[in-house]
């Protein structure tokens, strides 16, 4: 390992956290940077760890493995960490007061800064602010800055850690703490462990190795339990080590003795939070399915005779379970075989015997807890916010709860959201097992319809408003791996096909680099295609963002990709329809290789606890408030503030305006005019554009294509290769999940 030491002077090329850059000396370096914007590095006086290379499109070059910026403690909190102090601001003010001089400054005399070229009050204002609120960090920073902590970093460990009477301390006593904090994995927090002296073999390094290994496996795999061999293996990888098998028995056994691990049968094992969650979620099921009460009415078909909805017999047969007296009941349909309207039929039979106060239904999304609502005509909310405005009671003031779109919830939330429903309240729980699986450990509805362990009923019978609609026909042809009849004439469905003519004796009878070039050209072409589509609905998109139908606006048009990378990915395709969508945009704010505009259609990624208000509150220039934010919420970008470092944003299917700092732009939010089909679980838009290409045949499946067709409420089109549509629709997606639910059910 060779150690360089220089000054970057231009930055030759950045790809979110890659970079290639020259030095002063016109050295070339290149490497991996996370801790700040890449920009922020021009200038820079850097210390590199790494090994020289031949790069073939730029030279010879110093490869780091390690990049560290060589600057005094106050000059990197002032220039890093607090709002207001631009590099060369920072510089000045450390000449003319010096370190000392300069907290003493800021702590009791900050007007002094007035007398600085481009330091007025408002922008006074924001550094006192910032100031006051980062003050006590600079111990923390001191106390980490040995180990080389970024920024960023050390900016989400105060944060986080703001509540904790002694952070230094409490990182002493044990750096792996630092895993508990949502940004920072084990991989980060064992970097600072070791650097502080923490012994490579330490049964506190293995323990927290293998609690986090065990839950990040879960949470990414989405299974809620995991087979020795697989957890052993993982340990391996995160500690650098090879074959510990016996290490790593020893310290299994103490977790399980300790009860932080649960072992289950046939050496698989799961985290004690997700057992709990489960086990709490299997026995509540069989309980509520062993309760029958009074029947509701003693004349179903007088009561059907008096409701506006005609019931199929599959749907009837729904309603007749709940009238017998059924405490839960799983109503499992395929898209267009009338959950929704069985639903509300099912809720104005249970109004008869129950105020309509006490009946409330529910989803995970903002838009599935709006549509149910609005189905039914009765009360609705996003699961989350029932959980905190109902957070000090033990129990909802309901009767009757029904959870729609049941199919995205995983084990954690759904345990929390019905340890709260009353015992002997009337559970119905709506879903289509035929959705991708929920985001997170667990596999809920699916693992109940597998084991039956409570009453359910299935509507399989689609009905069709009009004979010339269908997104419902085709979708259930995917559902059942059959190629549907996809390219006729349809009200609602178009394939509009962008393929290689002759694709498989084009192949066979090209070189690689002729076939690849055809390919790049067809992958431009679909693009084409899609920019098209999108032209013909922007003016009225435009035409309900001019009206302040800021909902409309985000349902309006989606583009929806299997992939975020490539042409045809989520990345590329943001890029560009922001062109199209957002051309003009007063106010711009970039962040590495992300763009943000006024008016830019976004989507929040990362469940967090961030400053907010509701839409009447903020009218109102009332107080703020800290409420959780949840990954896939949409919203519309409507102000930036310079000066201040931050945005807004205004989330119209929660009533929430969230306030971000710009250092939060890369890690919380992205632009939403093309979504991952994972990230419009639940959602619904009027338009629907799916490019389909061969390129993102690993994600091809019909879980997939189901879901994604599906989320068309009006319209759905299709664009690209014939012959990758087809292969989608015969991929079945047989990727079951290992959970504990399953396990309890198979004993």
């Amino acid at each position: 390992m060779q150690t360089l030491i220089g000054q970057i002077d231009n930055i030759i090329f950045e790809d979110d956290s890659f970079f290639i850059a020259s030095l002063k000396s016109k050295e070339k370096i290149s490497g991996h940077y996370y801790e700040s914007e890449i920009t922020d590095l021009k200038g820079a006086a850097i210390s590199l760890s790494g090994e020289y290379e031949e790069h073939k499109k730029y030279g010879k070059s110093f490869k780091f493995t390690s990049l560290k910026v060589n600057q005094n403690q106050l000059f990197f909190f002032l220039n890093k960490v607090i709002k207001g102090f631009p590099k060369k601001l920072s510089a000045e003010l450390i000449e003319k007061f010096g370190e000392e001089g300069l907290i003493d400054v800021l702590d009791n005399d900050i007007e002094k800064l007035l007398e600085f070229k481009g330091i007025k009050e408002k922008r006074l204002q924001s550094i006192q602010n910032s100031w006051k609120k980062y003050r006590s960090m600079r111990q923390l920073g001191e106390f980490l800055s040995p180990y080389d902590v970024s920024a960023t970093l050390l900016t989400t460990i105060a944060m986080s850690m703001k509540e904790v009477k002694d952070p230094i301390n409490r990182i002493k006593n044990n750096p792996y703490v630092l895993t508990s904090i949502a940004g920072i994995g084990f991989k980060r927090a064992d970097e600072i462990a070791l650097k502080m002296g923490i012994e490579e073999k330490a049964d506190r390094r293995l323990a927290s190795a293998m609690d986090y290994v065990l839950n990040e496996y879960c949470e990414q795999q989405g299974n809620s339990c995991v087979h020795k061999d697989i957890l052993f293996s993982r340990l391996d990888d995160s500690l650098n080590f090879l074959g510990q098998n016996a290490l790593y028995e020893g310290v299994l056994v103490e977790r399980v003795i300790e009860g932080n691990i649960i072992a289950l049968n046939h050496d698989r094992y799961a985290p004690l939070r997700l057992y709990e969650a489960e086990k709490l979620l299997y026995d509540e099921f069989i309980r509520r399915a062993k309760i029958k009460e009074e029947p509701i009415v003693k004349d179903l078909d007088g009561f059907l005779e008096h409701s506006d909805l005609n019931l199929g017999e599959q749907q009837r047969s729904a309603l007749e379970k709940i009238n017998d007296g059924l405490k839960i009941l799983f109503l499992i349909g395929y898209a267009g075989t009338g959950k929704s309207t069985t639903s509300r039929t099912i809720l104005q039979l249970l109004k008869t015997k129950h105020d309509e106060k006490t009946i409330m239904t529910c989803a995970l999304s903002g838009i599935a807890s709006q549509r149910i609502g609005d189905t039914t005509g009765f009360e609705s909310s996003t699961i989350q916010a029932l959980l905190v405005k109902y957070e000090e009671r033990d129990y909802f003031p309901f009767n009757v709860v029904l959870i729609d779109e049941a199919s995205m919830i995983n084990s954690s939330l759904f345990a929390r959201l019905l340890v709260k429903v009353p015992r002997d309240a009337i559970l119905i729980i709506v879903g289509d097992d035929a959705q991708l699986p929920p985001i997170g450990a667990g596999n809920v509805l699916s693992d109940v319809i597998s084991l039956e362990i409570a009453p359910i009923v299935k509507l399989t019978k689609i009905y069709r408003q009009h004979e010339d609609q269908a997104i419902a026909l085709i979708a259930n042809d995917i559902r059942q791996s059959v190629v549907p009849h996809y390219k006729e004439e349809y009200e609602d469905f178009s394939f509009i096909d962008v393929s290689i003519s002759n694709y498989y004796g084009a192949k066979k009878s090209s070189s690689a680099n002729e076939f690849s070039a055809l390919r790049d050209e067809n992958t431009e072409s679909i693009l084409a295609t899609i920019i098209s589509k999108a032209m013909e609905h922007i003016p009225k998109a435009r035409a309900r963002l001019k009206a302040k139908e800021i909902a409309s606006y985000l349902n309006y048009f989606q583009v929806i990709s299997p992939m975020k990378s490539g042409v045809l990915g989520t990345d590329n395709l943001n890029k560009v329809l922001q062109e199209y969508f957002n051309p003009d945009a007063k106010k711009v704010i970039k962040r590495g290789e992300k763009e943000f505009r006024l008016m830019d259609k976004v989507v929040h990624i990362k469940n967090e606890n961030m400053t907010s208000w509701s839409g009447d509150e903020f009218k109102d220039n009332s107080e703020s408030a800290q409420r959780r934010i949840f990954n896939g919420m949409l919203g519309l970008l409507f102000k930036i503030e310079e000066e201040e470092g931050s945005i807004y944003v205004f989330y119209p299917n929660e009533d929430l305006v969230v306030i971000y700092e710009l250092e939060q732009l890369k890690s919380h939010l992205m632009l939403s005019y093309a979504l991952t089909i994972h990230k419009v679980q639940g959602m619904e838009y009027d338009i629907v554009v799916i490019p389909m290409s061969f390129s993102h045949y690993i994600m091809h499946n019909t879980k997939l294509l189901y879901t994604a067709i599906t989320r068309a409420k009006n319209r759905c089109f299709i664009i690209g290769e014939s012959g990758a549509f087809e292969s989608a629709c015969r991929r079945n997606d047989v990727n079951n999940r290992d959970t504990i639910i399953l396990e309890l059910g198979h004993k």
